[in-house]
C-alpha cells in the first residue's frame, strides 16, 4: 500500500465498501483518493474485475482533468478488492454498504460486515430510501450506524447526505460530517422518513415529468430543458431519472408510495418501460438513447 502524495484532510484510514456497482465503486474511488486504504467487496470475480476498471477509468479521467494530485497507480495501489465481508479487516475504521435496495440484503450484509470488524467501526448505508432504523434493527450496535447517502457519479458530485438513525451516536454522526468535509465534498444531516430529503423530492419531481411525458404535455427533451433553463437544473428530471436507473427510480416510488400515499404511485409508462429492460443508461435505452454508453 502506499500513502498519498499530499497529506489529506481526515477520512478513515481503512474504509471496506460492500458492493462494487456504479455507486460503490465511486465511493472506493473518492475515499483511495483521500488516502483511505479501501477494500472493495464483490463476490463474483467478473463483477469484481468490471469494478475495479471502473475505478481504473475513473482515475484516468481525474487525471487527464487536473484533478489527481498523484499518479492512478498509486491510488490504485490503495484499492483491496475481496470476495467475502468476512475478508474485512478487524482495523477497519468505516464501512459502507452500497448493495441493491434490498431491506433484507442490506441488513444480512450489514450484519456481516459488523461480525467482521471491530467494535470501534463505523458502519453506514448508501440507500436513498430505507429507514435507517430498520435497517439498524440486526445490529448489536445500532449507536454506531448511520446513513452516508451519495449522488452518482460520486467523484464529481458535491453532495453527501448524512441521515441520522433513532439510535445513531452524536460521536457517529460528527465523525461521519468530519469524514465527508474530507472526502471534499458537504454534507446536508437529515433525521430518518421516507425518502430523506433528496430522494423524496427528486423522485417526485421525476415522477410528475414522467406523467407530463405519459399525457403527451412535451417529449423528453423539451421537459429536461424547461427545468434545466427555467428552473437551472443542471440536469432535467427524465436524463437524470436515466442516470439512477428505471429500476432505482420505480423501487423507490414504491417504497415511499407505501409509505406517504398516492402522489408516489409509479405512471405507467415507468412500468412498461420497466417491464421492458429500458432501464436508462445502463442498459442503452431509457427516456432517451444512450448509445454504447
Amino acid at each position: 500500500m502506499t500513502a498519498p502524495a499530499t497529506p489529506a484532510a481526515a477520512v478513515p484510514k481503512v474504509v471496506g465498501v460492500i458492493g462494487g456497482g456504479r455507486m460503490g465503486s465511486g465511493i472506493a474511488q473518492v475515499f483511495a483518493v483521500a488516502g483511505s486504504v479501501v477494500c472493495l467487496v464483490e463476490r463474483d470475480p467478473a463483477a469484481a474485475a468490471a469494478a475495479r476498471d471502473r475505478v481504473a477509468m475513473g482515475l484516468l479521467r481525474a487525471t487527464e482533468k487536473g484533478k489527481l494530485a498523484e499518479t492512478a497507480d498509486s491510488v490504485l495501489d490503495r484499492l483491496i478488492m475481496v470476495d467475502d465481508v468476512s475478508a474485512l479487516s478487524p482495523d477497519t475504521d468505516l464501512v459502507v454498504e452500497a448493495v441493491p435496495e434490498d431491506a433484507r440484503l442490506k441488513i444480512r450484509v450489514l450484519t456481516a460486515a459488523e461480525d467482521a470488524v471491530g467494535e470501534q467501526a463505523v458502519l453506514a448505508t448508501n440507500t436513498s430510501s430505507l429507514s435507517i432504523g430498520g435497517l439498524a434493527e440486526g445490529l448489536r450496535r445500532p449507536e454506531r450506524f448511520g446513513g452516508m447517502h451519495f449522488f452518482n457519479p460520486v467523484p464529481v458530485s458535491q453532495l453527501v447526505e448524512v441521515v441520522v438513525g433513532p439510535q445513531t451516536g452524536e460521536a457517529v454522526r460528527e465523525a461521519i460530517r468530519s469524514w465527508v468535509a474530507g472526502l471534499g465534498k458537504t454534507e446536508v444531516v437529515v433525521r430518518d422518513s421516507p425518502g430523506f430529503a433528496t430522494s423524496r423530492l427528486g423522485v417526485l419531481l421525476g415522477l410528475e415529468a414522467i406523467r407530463m411525458l405519459e399525457e403527451g404535455v412535451a417529449d423528453a427533451a423539451a421537459i429536461d430543458r424547461a427545468m434545466e433553463l427555467g428552473y437551472r437544473h443542471p440536469m432535467g428530471p427524465l436524463r437524470s431519472t436515466d442516470l439512477v436507473g428505471l429500476d432505482v427510480r420505480l423501487a423507490i416510488a414504491e417504497h415511499l408510495h407505501r409509505e406517504l400515499g398516492e402522489r408516489f404511485a409509479p405512471p405507467r409508462l415507468l412500468l412498461d418501460k420497466v417491464a421492458a429492460g429500458e432501464l436508462g443508461r445502463k442498459t442503452g435505452q431509457g427516456f432517451f438513447s444512450w448509445g454504447a454508453s
